[in-house]
């Protein structure tokens, strides 16, 4: 019984490991950091793994991670990290002539700095949604809160993305 036990565990959990350790990555801002966060959240979800009822398995780890990080960082949930982008820095990506590496790695760092800029909550939806690819249900599941807020979230975290991005092109051309 408990190694059927462990392989179901394994089919749910291990899947999703990278997803979860880009997202602590970027709650708790620090690579080392996130490894232990993501260890602590597979010990947490392996202990709970009982009431696993089946469904999204994504969503579900997801959120385990996202409340692991809250601990982590000794903060409350909110009511209502760095990005690694594989194309970038993968040494066979393709165009890679100097000059497209170096608007790729510009991109990449703006993006970033735009990333850091925002608030959590904000940093949170965009990375799960834009990143992790979550659709608006696994989101409500994830963070704990009503599709509408979801959506009203991610509407506002685009629109601070965008002012972000746009006073941080306006201070580069100039």
């Amino acid at each position: 019984m408990g190694s059927v036990i462990i392989e179901n565990f394994d089919q749910v959990v291990l899947p999703h490991l990278d997803a979860g350790y880009r997202l602590a990555r970027w709650l708790v801002r620090n690579e080392h950091d996130a490894e232990d966060v993501v260890q602590e959240a597979v010990l947490r979800a392996l202990r709970y793994f009982a009431t696993f009822t089946g469904g999204n398995a994504r969503a579900w780890f997801l959120r385990i991670v996202r409340n692991t990080c809250w601990n982590w960082m000794g903060r409350p949930l909110p009511s209502g990290a760095e990005m690694f982008d594989e194309e970038v820095h993968s040494p066979s990506a393709s165009g890679t002539d100097p000059e497209t590496l170096a608007l790729r790695t510009d991109d990449a760092a703006r993006i970033r700095r735009m990333l850091a800029g925002l608030p959590v909550r904000f940093r949170e939806l965009l990375v799960l949604r834009e990143v992790e690819g979550l659709s608006y249900r696994e989101l409500s599941d994830v963070l704990g809160i009503p599709i509408g807020t979801v959506m009203s979230g991610l509407s506002r975290a685009r629109q601070a993305a965008r002012v972000a991005l746009e006073s941080d092109h306006v201070l580069v051309t100039s």
